[in-house]
């Protein structure tokens, strides 16, 4: 199942992608879906069916309660930034002024960095509410996953301890197009992770070079604070990110970014 938003008529409406088609679900609140099965949703697919191409598009998880990321979870993105493999999940969040939809512009604005950068991840979608689940068992509270770019102004990042400055600009977290379920997404530590800049290959890795996988994070976070439906967690990026290369090719307005993680759809953005 693959789920996703749309604007129309001024409101931001839930569809059901089939094919080249989305139907409208009699429902407006996409968190509240996902403690749902997949045949229960299917049964509020009941409103108009129209053309996907063409929609303007919102984010696929339009309000997490949460936005957890997880920093230097890739071996060898572990290594090109020179840093040691972590021994414990490093975590850090953005908030909701930085969700954007396949589709939008993300504002580099001038003046306040220059070192932009993008980072391809698998972004998972919590089902239900989860507390101390045990990694046997956490792959079970993900209802989904979903294509996300950590976009980053790395040197507000570094201009302190804390990463959350050049984290969360707006529209650096973009998200989409669709929210895939489960049962159809596959395996998330076998997928293919790409990004690419203009049609360049710049990322070209999979999932399974995660340090932490998803089982994991998951249960690691539900240790510590209570996972609740809709919360989005991203994976962390591979190797071949602009600040790790040396050429250093930070995105500039203009440049189009695409990231494709296993068959979640193409995630593009145009930076402005």
């Amino acid at each position: 199942m693959r789920l996703l938003t749309f604007h129309r008529d001024g409101d931001l409406r839930i569809g059901l992608r089939e094919a080249d088609e989305v139907i409208e679900l009699a429902a407006d609140d996409l968190n509240g879906l996902l403690s749902m099965t997949t045949a229960e949703i299917g049964r509020l697919a009941t409103g108009d069916r129209v053309a996907a191409a063409g929609l303007r598009l919102g984010p696929c998880v339009p309000r997490p309660p949460k936005i957890v990321c997880i920093g230097l979870n890739y071996r060898r993105h572990a290594e090109e930034a020179g840093m040691p493999v972590p021994t414990s999940p490093i975590l850090f969040s953005k908030f909701g002024n930085a969700l954007a939809a396949s589709g939008d512009d993300v504002p580099l604005p001038p003046g306040v960095a220059e070192q932009y950068d993008y980072e391809a991840e698998l972004g998972v979608v919590i089902g239900r509410t989860t507390r101390n689940v045990g990694e046997a068992d956490a792959l079970d509270h993900v209802w989904g996953y979903c294509n996300c770019n950590d976009v980053s102004a790395r040197d507000l990042q570094f201009r302190s301890t804390q990463w959350l400055l050049g984290k969360t600009l707006d529209r650096f977290l973009p998200a989409g197009p669709d929210l895939v379920s489960a049962d159809e997404a596959g395996d998330p530590q076998a997928m293919r992770i790409t990004c690419t800049v203009n049609g360049d290959m710049r990322q070209d890795s999979n999932t399974a070079d995660m340090i932490f996988g998803v089982a994991e994070i998951v249960s690691y976070v539900s240790r510590h604070f209570t996972l609740e439906a809709g919360d989005l967690i991203a994976t962390g990026t591979p190797e071949g990110v602009a600040q790790g290369r040396a050429d250093k090719r930070w995105l500039v307005p203009g440049d189009e970014v695409v990231v494709e993680v296993g068959g979640l759809g193409r995630l593009t953005n145009r930076m402005s």
